[in-house]
């Protein structure tokens, strides 16, 4: 998990400190050596927060590539580099990784190299001979990228802090934050900083100041899987056996593992030498620690228990909002710091997911409830979503529209502008009339930024790199492919595909069989309510002493007591504690 920033424009040099500052403020990402280098013609600088994780011995970037005098700052990993270099006639030294990879591709093929690379990735490449700057992103925006143009000139970081604090920044409050608890598209809470949209190339030119993105992948263009289910089963099972392994690191890695689906797959295939589990004493329903020790058992892996209390809450809350660079809605937001903090501990570089599956293969309650109506879900015995399902229940006898349907049970605030429904909609819309497509694109517009984005930021505060195996491109490409039956047949059933898999494989039927889905999910909601809401109620009215008007309605909403399933207050405390860090109150 490394980091990136830079300046380009026709006086960058000028700049060189500015951009070593840049580097400076983002070093978590990087422990093993924050570096900056000047363009050979003086229009750009780049620097480089360097984790080294492919060769421990490698050189820290930014990389120059002296026959073209192309410089690159990358972050991420390149899964199939060594393919892709013998396929594109590409050497590489004993010494040489990933970036090196990316370097030549560049200086051999161009932007046109993206389309081969299966990855995560953030990069900059400054090339000389044309007098661009470029920008791009992974296709799934695993890893983050923001930018902002300034007299000239275009900067660019990993974290919108490091670029806050490059030039004034004010504060604007989105309104999709009341509406889903994050901003949306390309959005931040700060005027002049964007986020590069995930698959898009963004370049610059030096001269003339001009600017153009596009976009390189697009998933709702993948045509529909056309095989009988025992055939699609074959083959997904086999781009499973195949890609999520390609994502295992060489060094000893840690697995955050629930207890679910998801995770205890990844457990069988990728054999971790470490899971790590969460669980809160006294929450029965959120444990699922006993299966996780099963499975950790099974593939022979240590297992490492977390148990967070609401003292931990407290003490973290300010660490883990500077990690997050602004608020987000996540429900596990807690218990992956905290995971995260305990596998720093142990020394190691690397941690393993389970993002995807949900989202591609209708794993959430809410798609259940879209495709098969709020009264089957609650007959399948799924009456713990009573209150969600209540936001549909009142239209039964109407016809209700998928997209109205689908905003209705994401929204968690007023949608004052309705950005969240016309998302949704142009979503639905793009998806051919293939309601699961639908649903998967509606996903990524809306909930997906704030789930990777998460996972990202709070694994680098730890200096650790986040992987997530399922979002290997093959795999994601055929699961969205697959028709709804194939993901679906059941209301408390996702993911019937990847079940299947997963009996193949030989997991237990306490996972494949399991109806319910926790994942790592945290009581802080009920604490903020219960033994914490005096605390709470005191930071709120703090940072409410000094806020900014758009602020304050998010702020005192806070100060409500709310249900079992209501973030409000978690999200105003969040705002709070965000708000406080000086470089946020300076910029509102």
């Amino acid at each position: 998990m490394c980091g990136i920033a830079g300046l380009a424009g026709a006086d960058a040099a000028w700049h060189e400190h500015t951009v070593g500052a840049m580097g400076a403020i983002q070093a978590h990402r990087g422990p093993d050596g924050t570096m900056h280098a000047a363009a050979m013609d003086g229009r750009a600088v780049l620097a480089m927060n360097t984790l080294l994780i492919v060769d421990p011995q490698a050189t820290p970037g930014p990389y120059l590539a002296r026959e073209t005098g192309i410089l690159l700052a990358f972050n991420g990993e390149i899964y199939n580099y060594r393919q892709q270099a013998a396929a594109w006639g590409i050497p590489l030294g004993h010494r040489e990784t990933d970036a090196h990879f990316v370097l030549r591709a560049w200086s051999k093929l161009g932007p046109s190299c993206l389309d081969g690379l299966d990855g995560m990735f953030a990069l900059a490449v400054y090339d000389p001979r044309a007098g661009k700057l470029f920008l791009a992103r992974d296709r799934l925006g695993e890893k983050p990228l923001y930018w902002r143009l300034d007299g000239g000139r275009l900067a660019f970081a990993s974290e919108v802090s490091t670029l806050a604090g490059y030039g004034p920044a004010p504060l604007v409050l989105r309104p999709e934050v009341l509406a889903i608890e994050t901003p949306v598209g390309v959005d931040t809470p700060f005027q002049g900083i964007q986020l590069l949209a995930p698959a898009t190339l963004l370049s610059f030119d030096v001269a003339t100041g001009s600017l153009d993105q596009h976009t390189y992948w697009s998933l709702a263009e993948r045509q529909p899987f056309t095989g009988t289910y025992s055939e699609a089963l074959a083959k997904f099972s086999v781009v499973l056996a195949e890609q999520v392994p390609l994502r295992a690191p060489a060094c000893d890695f840690a697995l955050l593992l629930s207890g679910g689906l998801d995770s205890s797959v990844l457990a069988y295939l990728l054999r971790p030498p470490v899971c790590v589990t969460v669980r809160y004493p006294g929450q029965d329903r959120l444990d699922e620690s006993r299966i996780a020790a099963r499975i950790a058992a099974d593939v022979g892996a240590e297992l490492v228990v977390v148990e967070p209390d609401p003292i931990d809450f407290t003490e973290v809350l300010p660490h883990m909002m500077s990690a997050l660079d602004y608020p987000m809605g996540n429900a596990s937001t807690f218990s992956e710091y905290m995971a995260y903090r305990k596998i720093a501990e142990r020394g190691l570089k690397v941690v393993v997911g389970g993002l995807g599956p949900d989202e591609f293969l209708m794993g959430y309650v809410r798609h259940s409830l879209v495709l098969f109506g709020p009264d089957a879900v609650l007959a399948a015995g799924m009456d713990a979503y009573r209150p969600l399902a209540a936001k549909l229940l009142h239209s039964a006898g109407q016809e209700l529209d998928p997209a109205e349907a689908v905003t209705r049970l994401v929204l968690r605030g007023p949608d004052l502008d309705r950005r969240i429904r016309d998302l949704i909609a142009t979503a639905m819309e793009r998806a051919g009339g293939d309601l699961a497509r639908g649903l998967t694109l509606a996903d990524l517009a809306t909930a997906w930024r704030p789930l990777v984005m998460t996972s990202d930021k709070l694994a680098s505060a730890y200096a650790l790199e986040r992987r997530s195996p399922f979002l290997a491109r093959e795999l994601v490409e055929l699961s969205y492919r697959l028709p709804v039956d194939h993901k679906i047949g059941h209301p408390a059933e996702g993911k019937r595909i990847l079940r299947d898999a997963a009996k193949a494989l030989g997991l237990p039927r306490e996972v494949w069989g399991s109806r319910d889905k926790l994942g790592f999910a945290s009581p802080v909601p009920s604490w903020l309510n219960g033994k914490l809401a005096a605390w709470a109620d005191a930071q709120i009215n703090t940072a409410l002493d000094d806020a900014p008007a758009t602020m304050r309605p998010l702020l005192e909403g806070g100060l409500k007591p709310g249900g079992r399933f209501d973030r409000t207050r978690m999200q105003a405390l969040m705002t709070a504690a965000w708000f406080c860090d000086q470089t946020v109150s300076a910029a509102a």
